[in-house]
């Protein structure tokens, strides 16, 4: 008889819905691998809806939509998807998300749609969206791929969120149209002698490009970053 035993195969746990390798893949967009201010994408937005904090979080949370669900759309068909149509397949989910978020917005929230305008059509050419795609969902399963997504919209939501704050704050002394330097005492009649004056530069592409700036500084000599 034999004595020969057969090995049963070792199952391999499943890994945690947040593991230390999947939180890395939400947290590192925030900071280290910011698709703004570390990969220098998405820069024209940053520039051109943030005069406000109010269109500025629209735009914040469409682009984490689609990113989110464009990434998911493309990790479940990657298998599917021919090499050589891969970019069109790519464009035509994006296309396909972004138009749903323009027909949401131009129905429930119209000023806003006629405020943002065109930006919301060119989150189609988002280089963040598109970066994500090819180097993210094309190579790794739904869940990771949600993460990534969520991750890196993250991190160019809060940068423009920043941008914002600044030019709003300074460009006309608000936020969200709440007038904070009148509420604490600046008034036409002023407080203890002087009166607040909007800086007209913050409302033009320069200001936002000096916030930029130095929010890049700040955050490279924080983490260390230098660009090879």
């Amino acid at each position: 008889m034999s004595t020969e035993t057969v090995d049963k195969p070792v199952k391999q746990e499943s890994e945690a819905l947040l593991s230390k390798r999947r939180k890395k893949i939400v947290t590192d967009p925030l900071n280290d691998d910011n698709p703004i201010t570390i990969q220098v994408l998405g820069i024209c937005s940053a520039l051109a809806v943030t005069t406000q904090m109010k269109p500025t979080m629209v735009m914040s949370i469409a682009v984490i939509f689609v990113i989110v669900f464009a990434n998911l759309t493309i990790s479940l068909i990657r298998k599917l998807i021919p090499n050589r149509v891969r970019i069109i397949v790519q464009l035509a989910v994006i296309a396909t998300l972004v138009t749903l978020v323009n027909e949401v917005l131009q129905a429930f929230a119209y000023d806003m749609y006629k405020e943002l305008s065109v930006f919301v059509g060119l989150i189609i050419t988002n280089c963040i969206i598109m970066g994500r795609l090819e180097a993210f969902a094309l190579g790794n399963k739904p869940y990771d791929s949600i993460l990534d997504g969520l991750g890196s919209g993250l991190g160019y939501a809060w940068i423009i969120l920043a941008v914002a704050f600044f030019r709003e704050l300074f460009g006309s002394g608000a936020i969200f149209g709440f007038e904070v330097f009148e509420a604490i005492g600046f008034s036409k009649d002023g407080w203890v002698g002087m009166d607040y004056q909007a800086n007209g530069i913050m409302v033009t592409p320069v200001g936002a490009f000096f916030i930029l700036g130095l929010i890049i500084w700040v955050q490279r000599n924080k983490t260390g970053y230098v660009e090879n």
